[in-house]
């Protein structure tokens, strides 16, 4: 009985997960409050003030989490003079934040990386799907939402990152 619902069931998780990628595009993010993973605090308006950030929802036990990750701290690391910065909000719970640290340790990752142990910050941004992007302008506007990871997406993760920051180059030329 269940093989035959099978297809509609995929059929509503996709159609629910692409509708849920743009309900959010052109709102001000929240300026959430949000504990990094050196003990330190920070917002997320804060990290926006000097230009775009993109915002990926990860845990260690994601696989395809831990793919996107190499690309988006290559990202981090090209585009930073920029202004731009990633800002991986870890999942795990809190038995697991020692993974998370000796994980981040040994691939040496360059990013940002907050602490969502009870889910508050993934509920408010809609990141319970991992991973999830969401690439915020310079101000908090939403410029793009992406939920999943397939290969080959973060050329387009790379091309929505690309494009920002020319439109907000233009931006500052002419004004």
């Amino acid at each position: 009985m269940l093989k035959k619902y099978k297809p509609i069931f995929c059929f509503l998780i996709i159609l629910s997960t692409s509708l849920a990628e743009d309900d959010d595009i052109g709102n001000i993010i929240p300026d959430l409050k949000i504990r990094l993973l050196d003990g330190s605090k920070t917002t997320i308006h804060e990290l926006v003030q000097d230009g775009p950030l993109m915002i990926d929802f990860w845990a260690t036990w994601c696989v395809n989490c831990k793919k996107l990750m190499k690309y988006l701290d290559q990202y981090h690391q090209d585009y930073k003079d920029d202004g731009f910065k990633v800002l991986m909000i870890n999942t795990d719970t809190p038995r697991s934040i020692g993974k998370v640290k000796s994980y981040v340790r040994a691939q040496d990752y360059k990013f940002h990386i907050g602490m969502d142990p009870n889910k508050v910050i993934s509920k408010k941004l809609n990141g319970m799907v991992m991973p999830t992007m969401i690439l915020v302008d310079k101000g908090g506007e939403v410029k793009w939402r992406h939920q999943g990871y397939i290969a080959g997406e973060e050329i387009q993760a790379k091309n929505q990152i690309t494009q920002l920051l020319e439109r907000n180059l233009e931006e500052k030329i002419e004004g």
